[in-house]
């Protein structure tokens, strides 16, 4: 039997993103930054009816590996990786190909209703990483994915590759090869980021995500409704320009009498709202400002 992906579990089919540790969704000023990416080597394998390239790159924040999934049909997608990922993710390698081994041949009167066989994660900053040895009709595999969403981590969309059990060694041996090379240094931001807050507006949800990719450093500000989601993302480097627009807006709107005010930083568990009155904040640390050592920094592209 083949250790082949079904159609039901086929990864979303994605174009040409920018170089970005999460995939497009992190950034979508990518294509600007594919300009300044140097590629550093490249290994190309072909497992069953699949063909996988691993690309190290380099950009003004360091170096990262691209991991791209080519179909028998075409269908492309990709996940990123910063190197020390990378290496955590060989070491998983080994392990669940020790566990792939154990295992007796497949019997589709013995599979979990999800398909799960063996399920591990990893965690990048804020980013969490999904490692699942699955099995279906067609055979065994291990899927690897993130959420495009670093907010909504559970029901979400995301991004995936899935590796035939039977290549699991082979891609190791791959990985192995590259950061024997390169090392897993990632470079970049070395800091600790701040974590998420979030604010309730009325019938909005309002979610602030700090993450970090291979441009640098970000603020993703998701707004949520029962059934609406958008989100925006802001490179660090304009956050300081952002504060100043809004700063003005609030001054603006103080000289003509009008809006709630409710930007002055205070520290208190009170948000303002668009009616003009003041609700609590599930988070309490909303009010805080952002550390300034963290806005200066000359990120991303």
């Amino acid at each position: 039997m083949s250790d082949r992906e079904s159609l039901d579990d086929q990864p979303q089919k994605y174009g040409n993103s920018g170089g970005m540790d999460g995939g497009s969704a992190d950034f979508e000023a990518g294509q600007h930054g594919q300009q300044n990416e140097q590629e550093l080597a490249t290994k190309m394998l072909q497992i069953q009816s699949k063909r996988f390239y691993l690309d190290v790159k380099q950009n003004r924040r360091g170096r990262f590996i691209k991991v791209a999934e080519i179909g028998a049909d075409g269908r492309r997608s990709q996940i990123f990786l910063a190197l020390s990922t990378a290496s955590e993710f060989r070491d998983h390698l080994s392990t669940f190909s020790d566990f792939y081994s154990s295992l007796g041949p497949p019997n589709p009167d013995n599979v979990p209703d999800d398909g799960k066989l063996k399920s591990e994660m990893m965690v990048k900053d804020n980013r969490r990483y999904y490692l699942d040895l699955k099995e279906n009709s067609r055979g065994r595999f291990l899927r690897v994915s993130h959420p495009v969403s670093q907010t909504i981590t559970r029901g979400g969309p995301r991004t995936q590759i899935a590796i035939p059990a039977q290549g699991m060694i082979e891609f190791r041996d791959a990985l192995t090869d590259l950061l024997e090379e390169f090392g897993i240094d990632d470079g970049g931001f070395k800091g600790e980021l701040p974590e998420g807050r979030y604010m309730r507006v009325d019938n909005k949800n309002f979610y602030f995500d700090i993450g970090q990719n291979n441009r640098g450093i970000y603020m993703r500000i998701s707004e949520v409704k029962t059934n609406f989601r958008t989100a925006i993302t802001v490179p660090e480097k304009s956050w300081l320009r952002f504060r100043d627009i809004f700063a003005d807006y609030c001054d603006k709107m103080k000289e003509g009498g009008g809006g709630s005010g409710g930007g002055s930083g205070s520290s208190s568990d009170k948000v303002n709202v668009g009616n003009g009155q003041q609700t609590t904040s599930p988070s309490s640390n909303l009010q805080q400002p952002i550390s300034a050592s963290n806005l200066d920094s000359n990120l991303i592209k």
